[in-house]
């Protein structure tokens, strides 16, 4: 640790404990958050009603494309202000800081204006069914309405765990979760106010914890805020902070803009297989989140450690993330067939048949394949650290490419099971895939020359 608690050098000590370590307020967050998004589910099936799960989760994919185009970028950022940490170059890392702000906040001003022009248009072309058309829109347009502040809370929150300190994220996210329910209970229970209700809610704790996420850093890292000379343009700096910013957000792009064509098909599917859907994707959230943590933890500790140049390092620490979340994904898979069903009654307050019955297979076919999906997690995640864009873009590509087959060809034809089938196949292609990728990288160029 440097200067208290504020900082963690991943480049000194054992690397599993520092990456474990690092991950678990990453975990405890991601969990914290997807019980939050499950008791948001409960609260809109329980006191609203299941079609108030419906609108909301016909939106979903949509709004996760629009807000990863920025969040994409806040992660390569964060691996290039890792490197420079790592490297000890604190004058490039406020340099790189400087960028983040000045283009975070314009892209996230630009999203907004554009998002809300096109909004009843983007609907339209994901097949929102009529009957939910109006509360899915009165819910998406105030969420996207705010969007400027998740993208200023995942600004801050990537430059801290960028300087080794992914605690103070946890904590801001927890009071934001905690803001969030009790907004949801008061504005929906006491108020009556609906879909709507649930939309106030998240926008008023997303604006709140950017707030306080902003506060808290230029009170506690003074000595990292730039000076009116760190914005200055520069660029090489430039380029680098944007060919690795939208190489990531390239890739988070792909991923989620197959998800609203996803997402379409599925809406097309009617409101009973759009709840089963919802239900279940808050359940296989929730169990996908210790891999990801874990694989976000991971490149960290590889962009810190390719700014100290520590090769060996960066080797051992990917074996044993890997092994790790293999025998994760294995328990997981016990769990979904053990409680699945039941998952799927807690989250949506359902008691037809057909819901929890579709629920569940989503459920199994899902944690099934979650063994390639934890090696795919941890590939794409550090071979983008390294700076490596190709092989995780093309993994992207190809998943958006199978998206489009399914939505347009296999979904019309076969339905729900193809929903549920779709993502798994797609897990186990590209796992494969970017797992040799790596393995002939490690021999090119890791081990042969000792040089990323």
């Amino acid at each position: 640790m440097n200067k208290s608690y504020k900082t963690t050098d991943m480049s000194v000590g054992h690397p599993i404990k520092i990456i474990l370590i690092f991950a678990i307020p990453l975990l405890i967050g991601a969990l914290f958050q997807q019980v939050y998004n499950v008791v948001d589910t409960m609260i809109a099936g329980h006191l609203i009603g299941e079609d108030a799960i419906s609108a909301i989760g016909s939106t979903s994919a949509l709004y996760a494309l629009i807000v990863n185009l920025a969040l994409g970028l806040n992660t390569g950022y964060s691996v290039l202000m890792s490197r420079a940490f790592g490297a000890k170059d604190i004058n490039l890392l406020k340099r790189k800081i400087a960028f983040s702000f000045v283009f975070n906040i314009l892209l996230g001003i630009i999203l907004t204006v554009i998002s809300l022009i096109l909004l009843k248009p983007l609907l339209r072309m994901i097949n929102v069914p009529d009957n939910i058309f109006n509360d899915s829109y009165k819910y998406i347009v105030i969420i996207i309405a705010f969007m400027l502040s998740t993208i200023i809370y995942n600004m801050f929150a990537s430059i801290l765990r960028a300087l080794g300190n992914s605690r103070v994220p946890l904590y801001f996210l927890i009071i934001s979760c905690m803001i969030n329910l009790a907004s949801d209970i008061i504005l929906v229970k006491v108020f009556g106010a609906g879909v709507e209700g649930l939309a106030y809610a998240t926008a008023i704790a997303q604006t709140i914890s950017a707030l306080l996420v902003g506060i808290y850093f230029f009170i506690k890292y003074k000595e990292y805020i730039p000076s009116k000379e760190h914005y200055s343009f520069d660029k090489k700096l430039t380029y680098d902070m944007l060919t690795l910013g939208l190489s990531y957000m390239a890739l988070n792009c792909v991923v989620t803009l197959g998800s609203v064509f996803f997402q379409s098909a599925i809406n097309s599917l009617g409101d009973k297989m759009i709840t089963a859907w919802s239900s279940s994707r808050k359940a296989i959230g929730a169990l996908m989140q210790p891999l990801s943590c874990l694989a976000a933890a991971l490149a960290t500790f590889t962009s810190q450690n390719y700014g100290a140049r520590k090769i060996d390092r960066i080797k051992y620490g990917f074996k044993w993330v890997i092994i790790i979340e293999l025998c994760a994904s294995i328990l997981f898979i016990g769990l979904g067939f053990l409680f699945g069903k039941d998952a799927i009654y807690l989250i949506s307050g359902s008691t037809d048949e057909e819901i929890l019955d579709n629920g569940y297979i989503s459920i199994i076919c899902h944690f099934v394949m979650y063994p390639p999906l934890a090696i795919l997690f941890c590939v794409r995640n550090g071979m983008q650290a390294l700076g490596h864009k190709i092989i995780p873009v093309s993994s992207s590509i190809g998943e958006l490419i199978i998206k489009i087959i399914a939505t347009y060809i296999v979904i019309p034809k076969v339905g729900f099971i193809g929903v549920c089938l779709t993502e798994p196949i797609i897990w186990l292609m590209f796992g494969i895939f970017v797992l040799i990728a790596l393995l002939i990288e490690i021999k090119n160029k890791m081990i042969l020359n000792n040089t990323i």
